[in-house]
C-alpha cells in the first residue's frame, strides 16, 4: 500500500515530513513524500495578515488531500486554522516538542534592541515586555531569517524553538522564553497529520493522546475568540493550565485568562478585545 505524504518544500517541512513518515512506516506500507508549494511560500515579503494569516501554509495541502493527490498532509499545528476544513480531519498529533519561542542572537531582552519577527503575536508580547524595542518585519525560512539577522545588523530574531531543535540548530538559541513572558501560538511544537474524513486509520497508530488533548484545547480557544478579532491571539496548555491571550499589536495592552473550558476562555478574550477596541 502506497501512502503519499504531502509537505511544504522547505528544509524544516521536509525534515518534519520524514519524521512523520518514520512514525507511519510498517510492513506492507510504502511511503512517498510529495512537496507542495503554499501561498505562504510563494509570497515571502508581505506580512502574514495581508496574505491570510493562519492557513497560508495549509490551504494548498488541504486541497491536495481533497483532490486525492496526497493521502496525508503534515502540518506544523500552529499553522492550521482553528477549525477543521469540511471533509478533512486531524488523524494524529505527534508527540509535542518544545512549544516555546526562542531568542536567537542574544540571551536576554535589553532596552532599545532591534528584533526581527513577522509575528503579530510575538511583536505584541515583546513590546509589552520592553516598550523601547524596535521590532522589524522578517520573513523567510529559518536559515534565511538567521542569515538576515546578520545582514541587517539586528540584535536578535525570534523563532520557534522546536524548528531550530529539529534542524539541529539549538546552538543558535540564546534564550527560550518562558510562556509567562511569550505565550506560544496555539499548537506550536506539535505536528498534525491531516487526512480525508474516514481515512483516520492511516495515521491513527501515530497519535499521541496527551498532545491531542492540549492542542485541541488551544485551537478551541482561538476558534471561540471568533473570526472578527484581528488582534494577536494565543493559547497554550502546559498540562495543568490552559491559558489564552489577546493583545494590542503595539503591546499597549495584554489580557491573559486561564481556566478549563476553551469556549469560556475564548469568550473572555473576545470580551477583553471589545473593551479595548
Amino acid at each position: 500500500m502506497l501512502i503519499r505524504v504531502g509537505s511544504r518544500g522547505s528544509r524544516l517541512a521536509l525534515t518534519q515530513a520524514e519524521f512523520a513518515a518514520q512514525r507511519l512506516r510498517a510492513p506492507g506500507i510504502e511511503l512517498a513524500i510529495v512537496p507542495i508549494t503554499t501561498a505562504g511560500d510563494l509570497d515571502r515579503t508581505k506580512p502574514f495578515g495581508e496574505i491570510g494569516a493562519r492557513g497560508v501554509f495549509v490551504k494548498e495541502l488541504e486541497e491536495a488531500l481533497l483532490d486525492h493527490r496526497i493521502d496525508v498532509a503534515v502540518h506544523s499545528a500552529k499553522d492550521m486554522t482553528s477549525s477543521d476544513r469540511d471533509g478533512l480531519s486531524v488523524g494524529a498529533y505527534l508527540v509535542r516538542d518544545d512549544p516555546r519561542d526562542a531568542l536567537c542572537g542574544a540571551d536576554e531582552i535589553r532596552p532599545g534592541m532591534r528584533i526581527g519577527t513577522a509575528s503579530a503575536r510575538r511583536t505584541a508580547q515583546l513590546l509589552a515586555l520592553e516598550p523601547t524595542l524596535s521590532i522589524e518585519p522578517l520573513r523567510g525560512n529559518i536559515d534565511t531569517r538567521l542569515r538576515k539577522r546578520g545582514e541587517r545588523g539586528l540584535d536578535a530574531v525570534v523563532l520557534a524553538a522546536c524548528g531550530l531543535d529539529r534542524l539541529g540548530l539549538s546552538r543558535e538559541i540564546g534564550l527560550r522564553f518562558d510562556a509567562g513572558d511569550l505565550l506560544p501560538e496555539a499548537g506550536q511544537g506539535a505536528l498534525a497529520l491531516q487526512v480525508r474524513a474516514g481515512d483516520e486509520h492511516l495515521v491513527a497508530a501515530a497519535d499521541h493522546e496527551e498532545t491531542r488533548v492540549r492542542v485541541e484545547a488551544e485551537r478551541a480557544v482561538v476558534a471561540a475568540v471568533g473570526g472578527g478579532c484581528l488582534a494577536p491571539v494565543a493559547a497554550h496548555h502546559d498540562g495543568s493550565t490552559l491559558t489564552g491571550l489577546v493583545a494590542a499589536e503595539d503591546g499597549s495592552w495584554v489580557e491573559r485568562v486561564t481556566g478549563d473550558d476553551p469556549a469560556s476562555l475564548g469568550q473572555e478574550l473576545a470580551d477583553a478585545h471589545r473593551r479595548h477596541a
